[in-house]
């Protein structure tokens, strides 16, 4: 449960220079590439899955360093940043999933940013990842987080993982809007032109249902 800290994870926050280790939001790393990340959802995100993306990476980074788990923060932060940018008009893709396409949008993006390729694939594969029904957290940290993280925002999955408190303190900074419509719209929209995607399954599995029985939304 959140809010009783590891050894580890009062180290991490430590080290990002926090006063209250476990009670203060992460603040997202202030480099180039995060800013570009951060520029770009902000253009092309409604603001509902602005929100979504940026407690994405709060979810994440809390869950880690309440876990003592180490992984790349900026690499995390882009990741999460643009993780549903290929649901957007001006990045969908008519053909591949847009887990696909948003890692694609990702790799260039990090490109731009002076990123060595192994690096820009690290962003894309994480973002692929993060609809996996599982991660292994061994084999792809910033992946798993992602996945447990989105699967928090969208589903509800693991909300235990913190306190009402901390929930709410970050519903606070970034409120959910009109998520659940808009999210199930769009997954809608995914799974009537690309059945084989994993979009199209957790339509099929009644991810209606799970947006709007998500605890955040009576948080």
């Amino acid at each position: 449960m959140f809010g009783s800290p590891t050894e580890a994870a009062n180290q991490w926050w430590s080290n990002r220079g926090y006063y209250h280790p476990m009670r203060d939001l992460p603040k997202s790393p202030d480099t180039a590439p995060c800013r570009a990340a951060l520029e770009v959802a902000t253009e092309y995100y409604s603001p509902a899955l602005l929100n979504h993306s940026l407690r994405s990476y709060i979810w994440a980074a809390a869950y880690a360093a309440d876990q003592g788990i180490a992984f790349d923060d900026e690499l995390l932060y882009v990741s999460a940043v643009v993780h549903d940018i290929g649901l957007v008009r001006e990045f969908d893709n008519a053909t591949i999933p847009f887990e696909d396409a948003g890692g694609h949008v990702a790799w260039v993006l990090t490109a731009g940013a002076g990123w060595p390729a192994a690096r820009r694939t690290r962003a894309a594969e994480v973002i692929v990842r993060h609809m996996w029904a599982e991660v292994d957290v061994a084999a792809d940290p910033e992946g798993f987080l992602l996945e447990r993280a989105t699967g928090l925002d969208v589903s509800g999955r693991n909300a235990d993982d913190f306190s009402a408190e901390f929930r709410s303190a970050v519903l606070r900074r970034y409120p959910r809007l009109d998520l659940a419509a808009e999210f199930a719209a769009c997954f809608r929209d995914q799974a009537a032109r690309k059945p084989e995607s994993r979009a199209a399954t957790m339509v099929s599995s009644g991810i209606d249902g799970r947006l709007a029985a998500n605890p955040l939304e009576r948080d």
